[in-house]
């Protein structure tokens, strides 16, 4: 009977007590993490039968970790409240200890970084709740009745020692020390995190659909636009021989390009509203002038060229743009350019006329004039296609974006508009004026403006979703420090509610924004988040001034974001900085915090 009792007692009671709170461990594991895959990608159902499996067979060794910490801790010579708790400190360091290797993956997972977190983020969860769920369990197994035996009559001070302890501690204190509170807290926050992915993915989806929006309306009207300007395209042919002999015709094209050219651009704004959202067009009117000189190369033999197929020519990229009919004045010719290149040397689509010569043109210098009228959205782009060429680009739109290859020479921006100008010569581009192959890509040459609109408030949202963390783990920092002070505990399911309230700012940020702009967005969210949690914090400590605190720390925190929101280049000096000031606060305001739970010790001289 003796053995009986020691082997139930040393052996089946703490392996019934590891493998209950193992299994549920692993199930809950499996579980959280097959709801996250499929939250965030396509999954088999097999999946989750894999993943039991393979957290049974992966997690046999923290089964034994398990066993061998109640057998440790129970033969310890404590009181059934100090085993409990050295028992919730080192479940804790295991928890830890599995998770680790987890917190490595987000840093080498890229794209699915936010995949990998929530997966990351099953363990210490399941973990918590595991325990949560089997806490009735533990403190029975550490303090039943033969454990209580075994210490009065091996300790018989001991057990007058865990009377005292128990009457004097508050029953909050015996279930849930602060270390415990702590830990549970800290997992909370990262709990709390997994939303904001979520919110993230929302904020994804609705840009996504502004520019399937943009990219609807700017098809039907016309695309973004890449100007090339005019040239020249005359086809000649050379005679080759095979290797047997035969001389054949081979096909060649010589393209000029302008000697000087000069754009004079002036783009129109139009904002269209679709649905909720806004779509940026304009129209320009582009006046071009230049001239051509014409050098036929040595090896030319005029009498091979056909000059009959010699074109002028402009490449667009979109030609629905084309508002008005398009022509050119060539050495006081008027010319009609219609859809098609005979040549996609320069570019897939564009316009082109025929020069109607029928020999080799008298004049050596050709001259050109021509006005465009063209619309496109959002962009508008060309390229230096000449030896020496200006460009001058204005127009009443307030936010430009000077984008491609080059930046303006010289540009002014102000509230009525802007004013750029680009300046370029046979010095500083790669190319001749007569090609006779083209040994360049065209489009990375290419540079101009783009019509940005400064409240985007998609773009703002995502940055304020970045700062989550900041919020979620001050908040409960606080009301854990408060609930310390005024000994008022605050429950788990208090803190997730919190926690729910932050994330619900960003998800009223996104909808109110848009249908007004994003700093009275912003004012309006950020009002209802405090308002609320002050008012569930005076709640709950019954007292003015706690929810004046909230109130004030949180005004600080949304005030901070906002401020980062809308810089751009200091953002991460000031973010770093009020981070630091945050912190010293935070440990300057905690400095009374009894975080042991014990009453001072008096010392004397």
């Amino acid at each position: 009977m003796k053995y009986k009792v020691l082997f139930s007692k040393t052996i089946l009671k703490p392996l019934v007590e590891s493998f209950r709170l193992w299994i549920v461990t692993v199930l809950s594991t499996a579980i959280i993490t097959g709801i996250a895959l499929a939250l965030t990608s396509n999954v088999e159902p097999e999946v989750f039968l894999a993943l039991i499996i393979g957290g049974l067979v992966l997690g046999l060794p923290v089964l034994l970790v398990l066993l061998i910490m109640f057998t440790i801790i129970d033969n310890r010579p404590l009181s059934a409240t100090e085993k409990s708790n050295r028992f919730v400190q080192a479940f804790s360091f295991l928890t830890l200890a599995c998770t680790i290797p987890f917190l490595v993956l987000p840093i080498l997972a890229g794209e699915a970084m936010a995949t990998v977190f929530l997966v990351s983020a099953a363990v210490p969860v399941s973990a918590s709740l595991s325990y949560l769920l089997q806490q009735k369990h533990i403190d029975n197994f550490f303090s039943d009745s033969e454990n209580a035996i075994d210490t009065a009559i091996n300790h018989p001070n001991k057990i007058i020692t865990q009377l005292i302890s128990n009457r004097k501690t508050p029953i909050f204190m015996q279930t849930s020390t602060t270390l415990t509170k702590g830990i549970i807290t800290a997992l909370l926050i990262l709990v709390m995190m997994i939303p904001t992915f979520f919110i993230s993915n929302i904020v994804s989806e609705r840009k996504s659909r502004q520019q399937e929006v943009v990219a609807e309306v700017s098809n039907k009207w016309a695309t973004a636009q890449t100007v090339s300007g005019y040239f020249l395209y005359i086809p000649y042919e050379i005679p080759v021989k095979d290797v047997n002999g035969k001389i054949s015709a081979e096909q060649r094209e010589l393209i000029i390009l302008p000697e000087t050219a000069t754009v004079q651009s002036v783009m129109q704004p139009e904002v269209r509203p679709r649905s909720i959202y806004k779509v940026l067009l304009y129209k320009s009117k582009n006046h071009l002038t230049g001239e051509f000189r014409l050098q036929w190369p040595k090896e030319l033999d005029a009498a091979l060229v056909h000059w009959q197929d010699a074109k002028i020519c402009m490449t667009i990229d979109d030609i629905k743009g084309i508002e008005e009919k398009l022509t050119t004045q060539l050495n006081g010719q008027s010319l009609e350019l219609s859809p098609g290149l005979p040549t996609t040397a320069l570019g897939k689509s564009g316009l082109s006329a025929s020069l109607n010569w029928t020999g080799a043109p008298t004049d050596s210098v050709i001259a050109f004039r021509s006005d465009l009228a063209l619309k496109g959205s959002e962009q508008l782009h060309f390229l230096p296609l000449a030896g020496n060429s200006q460009f001058e680009v204005k127009s009443t739109w307030p936010s430009p974006s000077f984008d491609g290859n080059y930046l303006p020479g010289t540009r002014e921006v102000n509230d009525s508009g802007f004013l750029a100008k680009w300046s370029f010569n046979k010095a500083n581009l790669p190319f001749a004026t007569h090609l006779q192959s083209i040994g360049f890509e065209p489009e990375k040459f290419a540079f101009g403006v783009t019509m940005v609109q400064p409240a985007d408030q998609y773009a703002k949202t995502e940055r304020s979703v970045k700062y989550a963390i900041l919020f979620i783990g001050l908040t409960f920092s606080l009301f854990f420090i408060i609930e310390l002070l005024q000994k008022k505990p605050f429950h788990p399911v208090q803190y997730v509610m919190v926690g729910i309230a932050l994330s619900i700012f960003y998800t009223l940020l996104l909808s109110i924004g848009e249908f007004i702009p994003f700093d009275y967005a912003y004012l309006i969210a950020a009002t209802a988040v405090v308002l609320l949690i002050s008012l569930y914090a005076k709640a709950h400590f019954k007292s003015t001034r706690t929810a004046f605190i909230f109130g004030t720390v949180l005004t600080c925190l949304y005030v901070f974001t906002f401020v980062l929101v809308r810089l751009e280049d200091t953002a991460l000096l000031i973010g770093s900085i009020g981070l630091f000031c945050i912190l010293a606060l935070a440990m300057y305001f905690s400095r009374q915090v009894n975080w042991y739970g014990q009453p001072a010790v008096a010392t004397t001289e």
